[in-house]
């Protein structure tokens, strides 16, 4: 497996330490990350201080430590939401067809016309900053191209024999959708969902930065980056540990998805 599937591999040690990371967070870090000491301030990166200390004295590996949990949580959460309204409207367009498919698909290139980072930014401005508040508009924003998928898929199986033979029976449109085209979707479904918790990272990320995430005192590698930005001469750690932070699981997901993909497709068996 790990050698006929490196990516596999490679993207699901890293999810999983990351994952562990975050889980273990209140029983690893060394200090409360909200904990201020003006003794500290701005620490170079010691064995009491691994990855140095910000502009309120605060440990940033425990602050990045917390930081992990929020940025998966967003992952999860958003991508659940767009998942679940992306098989919701691309099954039933892909299933009835017609006139209800040519309406969905106008609505989904409609709103797929709008850049999603500044559709998000315009609704989060209206919005009070919060986490909950960045997790459901993410997921609201990010729907389309798993709808386009699941049309695309639905339309494929709905002309195959198995699904002519379960007609011929008089198989009724729940069943036909829910035990014979959505399982048979599923693999391109896994793929689009992994890879979907990278990009939610890399937005939530960027909306905490542009201090329209996660506010303070809640630690984010986004704001935690904002710091880094403001101090990039003084305190170098602020920028590089959490932007590697960033980099390291946006990879470890995007490995994923891309052995997964190969994996499930039968051109790579």
């Amino acid at each position: 497996m790990i050698r006929r599937y490196p990516l596999i591999a490679a993207g699901g040690l890293i999810v999983a330490g990351v994952a562990l990371l975050a889980v273990l967070a209140p029983l690893i870090a060394p200090y409360d990350p909200q904990q201020i000491d003006v003794h500290a301030i701005l620490l170079d990166p010691s064995w009491q201080h691994w990855c140095g200390t910000d502009t309120l004295g605060r440990d940033v590996f425990s602050r990045m430590l917390y930081g992990a949990r929020v940025s998966l949580a967003v992952g999860f959460v958003a991508v659940g939401i767009s998942i679940a309204m992306g098989i919701l409207l691309g099954a039933i367009a892909g299933f009835y067809g017609g006139r209800i498919d040519s309406i969905l698909m106008r609505f989904t290139d409609m709103v797929l016309c709008f850049p999603t980072f500044f559709l998000i930014l315009a609704v989060i401005a209206f919005l009070e900053p919060s986490i909950w508040n960045i997790m459901i508009v993410i997921g609201l924003t990010s729907w389309m191209g798993v709808a386009r998928l699941v049309r695309a898929e639905f339309l494929s199986l709905r002309e195959r024999e198995f699904m002519l033979a379960a007609e011929s029976l008089g198989v009724g449109a729940w069943r036909l959708i829910t035990r014979y085209l959505l399982p048979n979707a599923m693999g391109p479904i896994l793929v689009t969902a992994v890879l979907g918790v990278a990009g939610a990272v890399l937005i939530e990320s960027g909306l905490s930065f542009l201090g329209l995430g996660v506010q303070p005192p809640d630690a984010s590698w986004g704001n935690i980056l904002t710091e880094g930005k403001d101090n990039i001469q003084l305190a170098w750690w602020l920028s590089l540990y959490p932007g590697m932070a960033i980099l390291i699981t946006v990879l470890g997901y995007n490995l994923l998805g891309e052995g997964l993909r190969d994996m499930l497709d039968p051109k790579h068996q």
